[in-house]
């Protein structure tokens, strides 16, 4: 009896688990597009693409990306209910963006160097990324947009703004995450600039709105 109390309690607790169904549509969705668009797509390009170098080394924050998303999303789902709905409902209206632009206006890169001046771990690491992702459906960036919303939560989240050294390790790994996505040739510059307006799109619709309602109603009359 006291076993099953503690599972309800703790289905009760983290309810909000719910959340992570998204993932049985996003990923199917996503798989389908890397699988069908394959030719025929839009190039996307910037000029300042041709100036960005490519850098294999950034391919470690690039990979880190995958932990630092989780990590950061299971600690506001352990730890701000309330925080976790906001970056969540962030994170599922820009990805189901991302995958309706990518249905309708399929694009994808021809960035990538074929061939590499220098051998190492980290041009391995590069060469295996370009064997299992595409370079299609990139705009807008989600590596980008994603890390972006991650860097928004922690800003808003009153707890870690307690703990200065990990807002800065947040913002610092944030910072090269972002920047490995264009140094790695697997973004263009186009595709970033888009993920961070698509970003400040949705941002005051997550955490600006109830706000500036609270606001409002608090200057009524009584």
């Amino acid at each position: 009896m006291k076993f099953i109390n503690r599972v309800k309690a703790f289905a009760k607790k983290y309810s909000h688990a719910w959340v992570f169904l998204y993932a049985f549509i996003y990923m199917p969705w996503f798989c389908y597009l890397e699988q069908h668009i394959q030719k025929n797509y839009f190039i996307i390009h910037s000029p300042l693409d041709d100036f960005v170098p490519f850098i294999e080394y950034f391919i470690i924050p690039y990979y880190f990306w995958f932990l630092f998303m989780a990590i950061c999303v299971f600690y506001f789902f352990f730890t701000d209910k309330k925080g976790f709905y906001k970056i969540s409902s962030f994170l599922i209206i820009g990805m189901t963006v991302f995958l309706i632009i990518c249905t309708v206006f399929p694009n994808g890169l021809n960035l990538r160097p074929t061939i590499f001046v220098r051998d190492n771990f980290c041009v391995d690491l590069v060469k295996r990324l370009y064997r299992i992702d595409t370079p299609t459906n990139v705009l807008p960036s989600i590596h980008v947009f994603n890390t972006v919303g991650i860097l928004i939560a922690a800003a808003h989240s009153q707890k870690l703004r307690l703990h200065k050294g990990i807002m800065c390790g947040i913002y610092i790994t944030g910072i090269l995450i972002i920047l490995s996505t264009v140094f790695l040739k697997q973004h263009s510059v186009t595709d970033v600039i888009a993920a961070f307006a698509m970003a400040g799109i949705i941002y005051p619709f997550v955490y600006t709105s109830q706000p500036r309602k609270a606001t409002k109603f608090s200057h009524q009359p009584i």
